[in-house]
């Protein structure tokens, strides 16, 4: 994001660095570059000038409050926070603040992810969550976000939340690594993220649950079948189960521009590659736990894909947790399937990962 001051002399624009938020002040006659603000750790949601062109107004989220608004002079070059939004009675001083890591994959690139950890006591090993983003073109930041809080908070478990290949952010190559045939590469990066997991002192390898809610959902239950003996349970939300059927009964608004990035299940050669990957015909494989959510009226990823994939896993005598909300589309949003959906997550996580 960028504005220009009234006056048309200086341009302040918004830069993501590895998921954090940067504002740059310049000089528009010269290009120079010109004192500009240290933001606390965060991700902007907007910025814009004063009337007068002095003031740079800047909404900020963080990981330990919830979006707030600032102001950076340009003359003083003071930094004010304006407003303390109230957390509804969540307790500050509980909150993690997430540090940013890579770990090495298969390729020899460097996979970037935030951690966040509670407070292990001596000797004592930290179940994992790995939270894998939807899109697949989207991004983890560390803003403001309960539901990571309340797994390190309830659940007493380190999250990770890992930047795959495809995700954006760190340029078109990085973008494009996962479109088509090569889809299966990012589920490789939860694999190399698992080895890094297994060299950790303070991580417990033998307890590590896989969440995700989309695309996620499909990064879930793909990682729930090429690494089942190395998790303990799986969360998929609204996932996709089988490539040919979700392109097929998708909405067809979104159809084409889906198929540019996960290809064309009409081509012969793809609709191969879609029989081999999807998770719906590697049911076999899962043995541990899932839980699954769904909303009946779900555009984007049809409820069939929930279904069929709760059907196979069933009929194998897989443990399943099925969710369905009649009154939801793609996510969860009403209050009380919001509480329903995330308490029965707090449930299945404890389960799997011998959490009292």
């Amino acid at each position: 994001a960028f504005d220009l001051s009234p006056d048309g002399r200086t341009l302040a624009y918004m830069v993501n660095e590895e998921g954090y938020s940067k504002v740059l002040l310049k000089d528009v006659a010269t290009g120079a570059l010109l004192a500009a603000p240290k933001l606390p750790l965060g991700v902007l949601t907007g910025l814009g000038f004063s009337p007068d062109g002095r003031k740079l107004g800047l909404s900020l989220s963080t990981s330990t409050s919830s979006g707030d608004a600032w102001s950076y002079g340009l003359d003083d070059q003071q930094l004010v926070r304006w407003t303390q939004s109230e957390l509804g009675g969540l307790d500050p001083a509980r909150l993690v603040e997430p540090t940013l890591f890579r770990f090495p994959t298969f390729d020899k690139r460097s996979i970037p992810a935030f951690i966040y950890k509670p407070a292990a006591k001596a000797g004592e090993k930290l179940p994992v969550i790995i939270q894998i983003h939807g899109g697949p073109e989207g991004q983890e930041q560390p803003n403001f976000n309960p539901r990571r809080q309340s797994w390190v908070n309830e659940v007493g478990a380190a999250v990770i939340i890992p930047n795959v290949r495809g995700s954006t952010g760190y340029g078109k190559t990085y973008l494009d690594l996962d479109n088509g045939p090569k889809r299966e590469d990012s589920v490789k990066d939860i694999g190399a993220l698992l080895d890094w997991v297994a060299t950790q002192p303070d991580l417990d390898a033998s307890r590590v649950a896989i969440v995700g809610q989309s695309y996620g959902g499909y990064m879930s239950l793909a990682v729930a079948a090429h690494y089942n003996a190395r998790i303990a349970g799986a969360i998929d939300l609204y996932g996709i189960s089988n490539w040919t059927t979700f392109l097929q009964n998708t909405e067809g608004y979104r159809r084409d521009l889906r198929r540019v990035e996960y290809g064309d299940e009409r081509d012969p050669k793809m609709k191969a590659v879609f029989d081999k990957i999807s998770p719906v015909f590697m049911s076999e494989r899962m043995k541990k736990p899932m839980m699954v959510y769904q909303g009946a009226n779900d555009p984007r990823v049809p409820q069939s894909e929930s279904e069929q994939m709760v059907a196979k896993l069933r009929a194998q005598g897989t443990d399943v947790w099925y969710v369905l909300a009649k009154d939801e589309g793609h996510g969860v949003s009403k209050k009380q399937n919001v509480e329903a959906v995330r308490t029965t997550e707090i449930m299945f996580l404890k389960k799997v990962l011998g959490v009292p």
